[in-house]
């Protein structure tokens, strides 16, 4: 098997995605990005080695019950910073790999 080396930006994106979707699992993140999912899970790892895991738990607060449409608006801002934010890294994941096919 073929060992991949990928950029560090790279790896640091694919770990930002994988923060920023509470819901996900590292399974579909690294089928997205098309890597391996131990190789998506050593870089997750090696990001809390990093920050001391206290703070790899961070979660993005939604609108509450009964918020008023401040709150909402702000939430939804938030989610649309996210969204671009995925959108992005896909975008440089399929340049990435478009780059690294040799037909």
């Amino acid at each position: 098997m073929v060992m991949k080396h990928y950029p560090a930006e790279f790896k640091a994106d694919a770990v930002v995605l994988y923060r920023s979707r509470p819901g996900a699992t590292i399974a579909q993140i690294a089928d997205d990005l098309g890597v391996n999912r131990e190789t998506l899970r050593s870089w997750v790892r090696a990001d809390d080695q990093c920050r001391g895991a206290a703070g790899s738990a961070a979660s993005a607060a939604g609108p509450q019950a009964g918020g008023s449409v401040e709150d909402e608006n702000a939430a939804l801002r938030r989610r649309i910073r996210e969204l671009e934010e995925e959108r992005d890294i896909l975008r440089k994941a399929a340049r990435y790999f478009a780059g690294e096919t040799r037909w």
